[in-house]
């Protein structure tokens, strides 16, 4: 049970070391782009290509949605990145259970962002727990768990990719002393647990109060997606990527310090940031210097008025 590009390592991972995939559980094909076209989810088309049966229940918790998975007998069901609660009628059918391929060293960052998340929060490490599904978010016992550093250029999407083939690997370790009955799960320590939200619109929006480091941590944490935001003159400005410096400014936060071909630099709550990539509302990304040759920008200008 998978749905987006981090979930397509785990499935082609098993179909690779001969475990035998009896069905593929994903979301329902959504619109996608402007042009809304319906766009099948990165796990469907993988499984597709393998020749692997797909469902696809708007709600798996139905039912019929129910019956549909039971009825495939599988031993073990593996999750990752599904996006909708799996039901306990699903969760105690599997002769050896339900496990999740989760993004995150647990008990921090439960919940559906917590890559984004972590990266926003400046965190040094992060990691993938293999855990034990049960109906509360994230909650299961952990089976395996393994770190690995986030760099000081990580970014949400680079962190994403280092992650999903970290998953697939932990997964394909742990399975055989699972299905043995080796392991010995591990309870997750409820006062240690912190959650991770998936990232609203209101989260997008940066707060140049925040000090420098912070901002440039908010910026890569939402890069590629959703992307950092700000206004300028009233209207959005999507901000892609950014330099910090702990360099002192007597200027409000906000304020435009300096426009040029390497940046526009901004004065942030303590140090300043300068803005190298950007993207103006109904245009592609571009670099700060092709920005400011069709466009005016003077100093002392504030950014992030609403």
């Amino acid at each position: 049970m998978g749905t987006p590009d981090f979930s397509v390592p785990s499935l082609e991972a098993l179909i690779d070391h001969g475990y035998r995939v009896v069905g593929v559980v994903t979301q329902p094909d959504r619109p996608r782009g402007r042009k809304r076209e319906l766009t099948p989810p990165p796990v469907k088309r993988a499984a597709e290509g393998r020749g692997i049966p797909v469902f696809q229940p708007e709600k798996l918790r139905d039912p019929e949605a129910i019956r549909t998975v039971l009825a495939m007998e599988p031993d073990l069901v593996v999750t990752a990145a599904y996006g909708q609660i799996v039901p306990q009628a699903i969760l105690d059918g599997p002769r050896h259970g339900c496990i999740n391929v989760h993004a995150s060293l647990l008990p921090k960052y439960r919940g559906g962002a917590p890559i984004h998340r972590a990266v926003i929060d400046g965190e040094k490490e992060t990691g993938i727990t293999i855990m034990k599904m049960v109906p509360e978010l994230d909650a299961g016992d952990i089976l395996t768990q393994r770190a690995i550093p986030i760099d000081e250029r990580d970014h949400a999407g680079s962190l994403h990719d280092k992650l999903s083939r970290l998953g697939a690997e932990l997964l394909i370790e742990t399975l055989p002393a699972l299905l043995s009955g080796r392991i010995q799960p591990i309870p997750q320590n409820e006062d240690l647990a912190t959650y991770a939200p998936n990232i609203r619109r209101e989260d997008e929006w940066i707060d140049w109060s925040q000090p420098a480091r912070k901002v440039y941590d908010h910026v890569r944490g939402l890069h590629p997606w959703p992307v950092a935001s700000t206004t300028w003159r009233g209207t959005p400005l999507k901000i892609w990527w950014v330099e910090w410096s702990d360099s002192a400014s007597d200027r409000s936060p906000g304020t435009v310090i300096a426009a040029g071909r390497e940046g526009i630099e901004v004065a942030a709550g303590q140090g300043t940031v300068r803005i190298t990539e950007l993207q103006p509302a109904g245009k592609k990304p571009m670099k700060a210097g092709e920005f400011l040759r069709g466009r005016r920008m003077s100093v002392g200008e504030r950014l992030g008025q609403r």
